[in-house]
């Protein structure tokens, strides 16, 4: 019988793979235009919370279906050669997505450790989401 892996097994597998900045580092990068922030938190989430200025909002049931360009559901975003910098609320799901992003062929990519919460600890700037 094969044992169960737990979700921290797999956010840690995950961060050992990918590059994570920390909340200090992707605030620096806000604003660059060759950066783009995907949050891929419940919309609920952003709502209640707001988000980082710029954002773009992918919900993470989709990821993989707008990164590939075979999918129908593509987006040409994911074509351009720009910098990924993935969040969510503490950093597990976009490990997770950066993950698999980097594991069909995305490159330029990382994500922030602590995710958004780390983000507003660091004085992040936060816009709300209508």
């Amino acid at each position: 019988m094969q044992s169960k892996v737990g979700y921290q097994e797999l956010v840690r597998r995950a961060e050992a793979e990918i590059e994570t900045i920390d909340a200090v580092a992707a605030i620096a990068a806000a604003g660059d235009e060759e950066t783009v922030f995907i949050d891929l938190r419940d919309i609920r989430e952003l709502q209640r919370e707001g988000m980082i200025p710029g954002a773009r909002h992918i919900p993470r049931g989709m990821l993989e279906f707008w990164i590939d360009p075979q999918s129908p559901y593509h987006k040409p975003l994911f074509s351009e050669p720009k910098r990924f910098i993935f969040y969510c609320n503490l950093g597990w799901r976009s490990a997770l997505a950066a993950q698999v992003a980097q594991q069909m062929g995305l490159e330029n990519l990382c994500h922030i450790g602590g995710g958004f919460e780390a983000w507003k600890s660091a004085g992040g700037a936060v816009e709300k989401k209508a």
